[in-house]
């Protein structure tokens, strides 16, 4: 039997967002969402190498599974309607975050590759939040007449109107309201880890679970020097011009909603 040496990267990030399409894992739960990880990689060499879905020498195939994501952050920017600090690293996600790693840590063959989380700007609502935010704009003229006029300026159809504009802001929670954060980091490790295996001969294939199209030049590396190079998008659509790039295209899980054995595949 041929012995592949088979590298599978994982955005964890880019990971966690898609999980949520497949309700039976628990994605509030650390060791449910570590196993998730581990599933999905087995899974993958399984299909590679053609062996069965109990074989247990699935990972002496394996060069290494990586998983890449951010540790929490851990400032305590003062939050504009509750008006007091609030600690990010008390925070359930957080807590959860910390855990997951070290669930990853304990699972055999697996590498945590660990960047951080900056801020990106203050605080602003949710993109879901903003359409109806904005409408006071088309209101501010009349509502700036009433101030300054008193009741001379009030005219009932446009009161009405600009009290439901206004029902928008009034209903904004602390919770529909976010601090922008950015991972630093984790692309940069991922282009290297890709070239650095590549160059060094340590695999035949790599599989990269993302839906990023960032990774376009480590990918061109990789081919080149002859590295079969596979992308699972966790069943997201795929630009183009990340397509181009590639030698398949394959699927750890299942097609959401779809019944076992419908993953689809391209050679």
């Amino acid at each position: 039997m041929r012995i592949r040496r088979v590298a599978i990267l994982v955005d964890g990030a880019f990971f966690l967002k898609r999980l949520r399409h497949w309700p039976q894992y628990d994605r509030k739960d650390p060791a449910v969402v570590a196993e998730a990880v581990r599933v999905m990689c087995k899974r993958h060499i399984l299909r590679l190498t053609g062996e069965n879905t109990g074989s247990v020498h699935w990972l002496d195939h394996v060069y290494r599974l990586f998983f890449y994501d951010a540790l929490p952050f851990e400032g305590a920017p003062y939050h504009p309607l509750l008006k007091r600090q609030q600690n990010f690293a008390s925070s359930a996600e957080a807590g959860f975050r910390r855990a997951l790693f070290d669930e990853i840590r304990r699972k055999r063959k697996f590498a945590l590759r660990l960047g951080t989380l900056k801020r990106d700007g203050d605080w602003m609502p949710y993109n879901r939040h903003q359409k109806a935010l904005l409408k006071i704009w088309h209101h501010a003229e009349y509502l700036t007449s009433v101030l300054e006029k008193g009741e001379e300026a009030v005219e009932d159809q446009k009161s009405a109107a600009a009290l439901d504009a206004l029902l928008a802001w009034r209903s904004l929670r602390p919770d529909d309201v976010r601090q922008p954060l950015r991972q630093k980091g984790v692309d940069m490790k991922i282009g290297l880890d890709i070239t650095s295996m590549t160059l060094k001969g340590q695999v035949d294939t790599i599989i990269l679970v993302t839906g990023d199209s960032d990774f376009i030049p480590a990918a061109k590396v990789a081919r080149r020097e002859g590295v079969e190079f596979i992308l699972d998008p966790m069943w997201q659509s795929v630009d183009d011009d990340l397509m181009e790039h590639i030698d398949g295209l394959t699927s750890g899980f299942d097609r959401p909603g779809a019944d076992s054995g419908t993953d689809h595949e391209r050679d």
